[in-house]
């Protein structure tokens, strides 16, 4: 009777409260809300509808350079060509548009060569086996090489961003078209990844992808879609800056370098405890954004956001291993 009443007393605490899985799995939103909250109270104009609208814009389109890159680490491998290839597709945009191309054939192009470098990377490493690491730090120097060759070491400006930047700029109530767009194309993302085999796939690679293939997947043939998607995303982000900035830009990849692995990392924590998810990118690229335009207004340095940015990379990447070795320890 006694043994009974333990391993039920044992049970119930099983399911009771438990802070610390609490702050992991939801510090990132709790973070997220401190800092509007804070910075909204030390400058007042953080909190206006025309701030509000620039930091939807701006993480939008970090949101879709990073989307694919969530799926491609969730897998348990690494793509850092995703930024150069955002800045090719600009200079592809800049030089078809500034000669004479319209909007919609420079889209194309560009999209196509993010398709190209995205699929060059999945055969390397999903095809050969290569490390991931090496193969993309190759392939986005390529793509960082041919930006900078199109625009010979500078800037393209755009002197019309066509049927894209009536569409960047088009608002609902303060709210840009753009993020509603980018919301339902996450939602779908969330759907593929938590309510279908697609997305216990990519997970189940990461934590032991012997046996995905001896379950009969192509693990191989997912892992190559998820890079060529990455690619393409990438390159969709590069259509949409070069719309927003009207021109091409050859080194604008650097600065979403640590951005989109802290969004993705740090927002693996997010829900699903170490695991890279939709949700949790998109909290990370908002706080990202928040982050970015408060530390503006106070003044920040550029090296001071930078610190910041770090240290919250280093966090992220800690926080996913300790949760995996914790997870794969139990098992």
């Amino acid at each position: 009777m006694s043994a009974v009443m333990s391993s039920t007393s044992r049970t119930a605490a099983s399911r009771g409260f438990d802070a610390r899985r609490f702050i992991v799995r939801y510090g990132l939103f709790i973070l997220l809300a401190i800092l509007v909250i804070v910075f909204s109270w030390l400058r007042p104009s953080f909190a206006s509808a025309g701030n509000a609208n620039d930091i939807l814009r701006s993480a939008s389109i970090a949101a879709v350079m990073f989307l694919g890159l969530t799926w491609i680490i969730a897998a348990g491998e690494i793509d850092v060509s995703f930024m150069s290839v955002a800045a090719l597709s600009t200079m592809i945009i800049a030089g078809l548009v500034s000669s004479g191309s319209g909007w919609l054939v420079a889209a194309l192009a560009a999209i196509a060569a993010g398709a190209v470098i995205g699929a060059l990377n999945g055969l390397l490493v999903a095809g050969m086996g290569l490390p991931a690491l090496v193969i993309t730090i190759a392939t986005g120097g390529l793509a960082g090489s041919i930006a900078a060759a199109i625009g010979r070491g500078t800037s393209i400006p755009v002197a019309t961003t066509g049927f894209v930047g009536p569409f960047v700029d088009a608002n609902i109530g303060i709210v840009p078209v753009l993020a509603v767009a980018v919301a339902i194309l996450y939602a779908i993302g969330w759907y593929l990844q938590d309510r279908t085999t697609f997305g216990h796939y990519i997970y189940a690679m990461e934590q032991n992808p012997r046996a995905v293939v001896e379950a009969g997947v192509r693990a191989g043939r997912i892992l190559f879609l998820l890079y060529v998607l990455s690619g393409i995303l990438s390159a969709v982000a590069g259509v949409l800056l070069a719309a927003d900035l009207s021109s091409g830009q050859p080194y604008i990849g650097t600065s979403y370098f640590i951005d989109g692995l802290t969004a993705v990392l740090l927002g693996g924590m997010a829900l699903k405890m170490g695991k890279p998810n939709m949700v949790g990118t998109l909290v990370g690229v908002l706080l990202l954004a928040v982050l970015l335009s408060g530390a503006a207004l106070l003044g920040w340095t550029d090296s001071q956001r930078q610190i910041v940015r770090a240290a919250l990379l280093i966090a992220g990447v800690a926080l996913v291993v300790w949760t995996r070795r914790k997870t794969r320890s139990r098992l």
